[in-house]
């Protein structure tokens, strides 16, 4: 199987918001020294741009399971998968979340996944993570599902 990565960064639309940390620093730092604010301030915007992508979370699907940043599901611990879009990917993550439930969303990220877990000790009764590509996570997971020795 080909592993799957998608990375949950920001749309360009954020990194355009974030850049008002130009103007912020410049007002506390232009009075002090001219050179010394916009040098500032291009390192802070620097900085949040850099923080933005790389604390963004990593979806991977390879042989191992999935994970969706730093936790990770096991292909005998995958139940049932499903992709929700649109009006009813919102249903998901509001109304019919269920409180005991795993999460790992990202507002600029609205389709999601919501994954069963056959483990019956867990308290987390599925997951549910964003996804740009909802049907390819789908797919991939239950493909994933189907080789599982023991289904």
């Amino acid at each position: 199987m080909n592993p799957y990565r998608e990375r949950l960064t920001p749309p360009a639309t954020v990194f355009v918001a974030t850049a008002l940390v130009v103007p912020a620093t410049l007002l506390v730092f232009l009075p002090i020294d001219q050179l010394v604010g916009v040098v500032v301030a291009v390192l802070f915007y620097a900085a949040t741009v850099v923080a933005l992508v790389f604390t963004s979370p990593v979806l991977t699907i390879d042989d191992e399971g999935f994970s969706a940043g730093r936790a990770r599901l096991f292909p005998h611990e995958i139940g049932e998968v499903r992709g929700f879009s649109g009006a009813e990917a919102t249903q998901q993550r509001g109304p019919r979340l269920d409180a005991r439930a795993w999460t790992l969303f990202r507002g600029w990220v609205r389709p999601v996944v919501r994954i069963s877990l056959t483990d019956e000790t867990d308290p987390a009764p599925y997951w549910l993570v964003s996804t740009r590509r909802p049907d390819e996570v789908v797919r991939r997971l239950e493909a994933l599902r189907q080789r599982t020795p023991g289904r």
